[in-house]
């Protein structure tokens, strides 16, 4: 004779198998028809991008490339995504790019590393035919931190270039300061 924990118990696992099947008693399914749960179902929110858009570059490409300490070097990882830049960045000339240097709290004159690494991107960019009108520099030393940590594994996610796509120049540009005037 079965008790009624295993009744329960019972009731309950077949419950769960009817909502891992995707049934709901009702005949429909308990998930968006949208989502399979298939590895290449459509991830929420990233359907409807457009190719060209912002949202484009940073999933395609990606904004961010990171230097080592105290350097505004490129570094093979960096030239790669900066190739993968520049390769798009031609095929959409409508954006403007502003390039945006950080630098980790190790150091004194933080804003001149970070501009020298925005600087870098900014050449390197320009050497893969990036029009140089395009784009500003814009150092922050330690201003905008990631993350704001003792440990060096940690710093390192501080020391970045990060490129923006814009629509017009903001105040930092030249650009913008030359039309002013």
């Amino acid at each position: 004779m079965i008790g009624i924990r295993q009744t329960i118990a019972v009731t309950g696992l077949v419950a769960l198998g009817l909502l891992a099947a995707g049934c709901t008693g009702s005949g429909g399914s308990a998930f968006s028809s949208a989502v399979t749960g298939a590895t290449d179902d459509p991830a929420t929110g990233f359907a409807k991008i457009s190719g060209g858009s912002e949202e484009d570059f940073i999933l395609s490409v990606g904004r961010r490339v990171y230097f080592s300490a105290g350097s505004a070097n490129l570094n093979d990882v960096a030239r790669e995504t900066l190739d993968l830049q520049a390769a798009w960045l031609n095929k959409h000339p409508r954006w403007l790019i502003k390039i945006q240097g950080h630098a980790d709290d190790r150091g004194s004159d933080n804003v001149a590393l970070s501009d020298q690494r925005a600087e870098a991107v900014r050449d390197y960019l320009a050497t893969k035919g990036v029009n140089p009108q395009r784009m500003w520099v814009q150092g922050y030393g330690t201003k905008r931190k990631v993350r704001d940590c003792a440990e060096v594994s940690c710093k390192a996610q501080n020391r970045r270039v990060v490129v923006n796509l814009r629509t017009r120049f903001d105040d930092a540009a030249p650009q913008a300061k030359a039309t002013q005037g």
